[in-house]
């Protein structure tokens, strides 16, 4: 072990120790990984985020220097927490648990070896000199720190048949569903990433917003596989939209998704979730995650007509080398002339510039 490496070990294990845990960097090793997503499966606070796969993801894909911290009591695994550093001239240097997720901070077994995780975060971002250190917590820490509260979550438990699945879903978007059926679409699980990407890619990039790279969706498949799939829509034999989704547990979470031009007339959005809820019902998945969106915007409304009730997501920060948390996201007025030109971007410019900006983004 180098200097520096020492130094940073010393630092996590100073903080571990104040609340009778030790606090170290998770071992590159199958035993270490399994113990870890063993405890992920079983811990009530865990996300999808949680596994040790993103680790993995972050490395082949990204390029992020990951720092996946597990909490020991007595030589028994009590708590974990995903962290990556990300590096960008643009967006800033900054410690986040974790980057591409919406859920993230430590999952705990109990209370002090939580505390002990996020102080040991708070040692390394320090440490590592980033700007600052970023949890995207479910629930609120009660530890007063900078917060954000632009974003929530919409989640549901889903009834055991598909009939009553769709009784649940307001009147205004089941008919919604039936013109996409009376329209001819058609939903197929095929797993074609790159036909998930060029209709991902276009739907981004109308919206402004650059797209990740190819190849990271390739890494999520390889990575997680079955716990990673794709379904698409089409009509008359041509993609018109597609969405990647994640199984945890019991749970499906809609993650990356989006339509053509002309997904909106063809109400292909609506009838792609559905036709997603109804297979998840089959599979005996119990809850719907349909994920982050910001406040009253397009997203944040469209799931809201469909009889999904918001909960506030709670986003902590340790500032370093700010005075405030930092507003990355689309609404923050300094991106709105990038996010009109972007608009306008022919598509093949826009696939090819996307990934390095996405990168940054996290």
């Amino acid at each position: 072990m180098n200097l520096a490496a020492s130094l940073w070990q010393t630092a996590l294990e100073r903080a571990g120790l104040e609340h009778g845990v030790e606090v170290q960097r998770l071992e590159n090793t199958a035993e270490a990984t399994r113990e870890w997503d063993d405890f992920v499966e079983a811990c009530p606070r865990a996300t999808f985020f949680h596994l040790s796969g993103w680790r993995r993801v972050y490395r082949r894909a990204c390029g992020y220097r990951d720092w996946f911290l597990a909490a020991r009591r007595d030589g028994r695994l009590v708590g974990v927490l995903p962290l990556a550093e990300v590096r960008s001239r643009l967006f800033g240097h900054r410690l986040v648990a974790a980057p591409l997720a919406v859920y993230g901070g430590p999952a705990a077994a109990d209370p002090a070896a939580e505390a002990a995780l996020e102080d040991a975060a708070c040692a390394l971002a320090e440490r590592l000199s980033v700007a600052w250190l970023e949890l995207r917590r479910r629930q609120d820490s009660g530890r007063g720190r900078p917060h954000e509260d632009l974003y929530v979550t919409f989640r549901r438990p889903l009834p055991s048949d598909p009939e009553a699945a769709f009784a649940q879903i307001p009147r205004k978007q089941r008919a919604m569903v039936r013109k996409g059926e009376a329209a001819g679409l058609e939903a197929v699980i095929d797993d074609d990433v790159d036909g998930f990407w060029r209709v991902y890619a276009e739907s981004v990039r109308n919206l402004g917003t650059p797209v990740y790279a190819r190849r990271y969706f390739h890494v999520l498949r390889e990575v997680f596989g079955p716990r990673c799939r794709v379904l698409g829509v089409r009509h008359r034999g041509r993609a018109v939209a597609a969405v990647m989704s994640f199984y945890f547990r019991d749970e499906v979470l809609p993650y990356y998704g989006g339509g053509t031009a002309r997904a909106r007339s063809l109400k292909a959005n609506d009838f792609m979730y559905w036709s997603l809820m109804r297979q998840a019902v089959l599979d005996g998945c119990r809850v719907f995650d349909y994920g982050r969106s910001k406040r009253d915007t397009g997203a944040y409304h469209f799931k809201k007509n469909w009889g999904f009730t918001p909960q506030p997501l709670h986003y902590e920060y340790h500032l370093l080398r700010r005075r405030e948390p930092p507003r990355i996201n689309p609404l923050n007025p300094r991106y709105r002339l990038f996010v009109a030109a972007w608009r306008r971007l022919p598509l093949a410019v826009a696939r090819r510039l996307g990934p390095w900006l996405a990168r940054g983004l996290a």
